[in-house]
């Protein structure tokens, strides 16, 4: 288990800000909002949390640019065919383990509830985000962000990132 250290004040408050932003934008459909989160080079990883653990690489989505996650928002928005559904995070105070001058490592839990037009909302994914925040000229942004989810059950798509 790693340790938590103290930051000053703004920096944790630009942490916080930055992980309630992520959920707000994901949560009302903005997906080319979505992808300004993060850094050109980044990596974004949905993986069940016994492969996170034993460090298998097999993660049931896993994007290593931004590029890459423009695509999926291009397919969410343009190719991807689904019921259509709302989705609400509810994330913890985020922890910080590490803390250097331009880069925090951290870590939050977060469960997002899905609700589908015409039925009740249901919890759809429980997990932790680790992540690797980075100070760029315009604000802070995920270098990296694994989403590790308990269930090693999981709905049988996951459209909408995490």
């Amino acid at each position: 288990m790693s340790t938590v250290v103290n930051i000053g004040f703004a920096d944790y408050l630009q942490i916080s800000q930055l992980y309630a932003d992520y959920a707000r934008v994901v949560d009302s459909g903005d997906w080319d909002l979505w992808t300004e989160f993060f850094i050109d080079d980044c990596i974004y990883k949905l993986i069940p949390r016994e492969n996170h653990e034993r460090g298998f690489p097999l993660a049931t989505l896993f994007f290593e640019s931004k590029g890459m996650l423009k695509d999926r928002a291009y397919g969410i928005r343009e190719t991807l065919f689904h019921d259509p559904y709302y989705q609400r995070h509810v994330v913890s105070a985020p922890l910080v383990h590490k803390a250097e001058a331009e880069r925090f490592e951290t870590e939050a839990n977060y469960a997002v509830f899905r609700t589908k037009l015409s039925k009740e909302s249901t919890v759809f994914n429980v997990g932790r985000y680790l992540d690797v925040i980075v100070r760029t000229p315009t604000g802070l942004k995920f270098a990296s962000r694994h989403c590790v989810y308990d269930s090693e059950m999981i709905p049988n798509s996951i459209i909408y990132p995490i």
